[in-house]
């Protein structure tokens, strides 16, 4: 099957708005509230008013942390043809203009696209209109995601959930929280589910904010849960352990959220990309996309070739989001896309910055910012190296147990 990576044309009028949203409303306030760690940014409730009137009218509907689902709960017909390209299209732009404002927008959580992922018919419409952080990592493991070891425990019509999680984005904004836990550590992987705890909910409590190298308008918390209790209708999914299914469940919110991680990624390299093209013309650098980089200065020729890679991990990202929309499995894809626009994002903001020399080292630009914001995007929701783990256990036709 043909698959065209240009921009759907029917998607260019939402990525132009959402272009402009993040031109004229992010960068201003980019280095305000890099500077404000831990101040919540008043003007995105303006702007997620904004993006609400929008969905409610169906102008914006598909875009962003919501529009990454595939299944409609069941109904191919209620699901919008193009909802995770609109959405990854979107969060790229919005991230060209700032991640850690991007990662702060309410109802926009990585819980979101969790819920949007895995919740049936019923959730999605109760869950409607929450701010949702997502809480998987623990103190014991980092991106291995099968070791979740904070507990939920069936008691009558509830849950009662014990353990704690760390580095939740948006813990302490968030409405709600998705806190992955398992029902019976000795099924293993099988039994990791997620749960919507709202933030209210008993024996929740945020530990603390974690102070960061970028994403600073992005809170990040410590939440630990002591005897929780959450109704079992909260629990996203089917609650049955599957144990020939395995991991596979959980697993899928990653297949959707992992191409919004590379967009953010591949928007926030965009944006040094573009800055650091004016920054050389200005400098007098000529930069000739027909001439061989090997005929231009050295500057011109490591621009084209950061320009190249970020190509590549922008095409990755599209594919990813076509296959998700067409309803093919893309768990190889998905991780493709995530590693490479990780990798690809740090080297190019930081060769931005070195291509800039001091203008690029020094707060007078966003460049450096840039730089320190995208190394979160080649860590969080799989670092480089587990990406790269599942694309050879995929290729290869390995499982986890063997291939570590």
């Amino acid at each position: 099957m043909t698959i065209n990576l240009e921009d759907p044309k029917r998607l260019r009028p939402l990525r132009d708005q959402v272009h402009q949203v993040a031109m004229n409303m992010l960068r201003p306030i980019s280095r305000k509230y890099d500077l404000a760690e831990h101040e919540y940014p008043k003007e995105l409730d303006m702007l997620a008013a904004m993006a609400d009137g929008l969905a409610e009218s169906g102008a914006g509907e598909g875009a962003g942390a919501t529009g990454v689902r595939r299944d409609g709960g069941g109904d191919d017909k209620t699901v919008k043809n193009g909802s995770n390209m609109a959405s990854v299209m979107s969060v790229a732009e919005m991230c060209w203009g700032d991640v850690g404002l991007t990662l702060a927008m309410p109802r926009q959580g990585l819980g979101n696209s969790a819920i949007a992922s895995v919740a049936n018919d019923e959730q999605l419409e109760r869950f409607k209109g929450t701010w949702a952080s997502m809480a998987i990592t623990e103190p014991s493991f980092g991106s291995d995601s099968a070791q979740v070891s904070t507990t939920a425990t069936k008691d009558g019509d509830e849950y009662v959930l014990n353990g704690e999680k760390i580095f939740v984005t948006s813990g302490e904004r968030s409405d709600s929280v998705v806190v992955w836990a398992t029902l019976d550590k000795s099924l293993g992987r099988a039994a990791i589910k997620s749960f919507v705890v709202p933030k209210s909910t008993p024996g929740l409590k945020v530990e603390r904010l974690e102070h960061k190298l970028g994403i600073r308008a992005s809170d990040t918390a410590v939440i630990t849960f002591t005897d929780c209790r959450v109704p079992a209708a909260n629990l996203l999914g089917s609650p049955e352990i599957n144990v020939s299914e395995g991991f596979a469940g959980a697993m899928a919110t990653f297949d959707n959220t992992r191409p919004l991680v590379a967009a953010m990624a591949v928007g926030c390299a965009r944006a040094a990309l573009d800055l650091t093209r004016e920054l050389l013309t200005k400098a007098g650098v000529t930069i000739d996309y027909d001439r061989p980089a090997v005929t231009q200065s050295a500057a011109a020729a490591r621009f084209l070739q950061l320009e190249a890679d970020w190509e590549g991990a922008y095409l990755l990202t599209l594919q990813a989001a076509w296959m998700a929309d067409n309803r093919q499995p893309n768990s190889l894809q998905a991780s493709m896309a995530k590693a490479k626009a990780g990798r690809v994002g740090s080297d190019v903001t930081l060769s931005c910055v070195e291509l800039c020399a001091s203008v690029g080292y020094e707060e007078g630009e966003l460049l450096e910012k840039w730089a320190r914001d995208s190394k979160i995007l080649d860590i969080f929701e799989g670092t480089q190296q587990i990406q790269q783990l599942i694309v050879a256990r995929r290729v290869l036709g390995l499982s986890s147990a063997e291939l570590k």
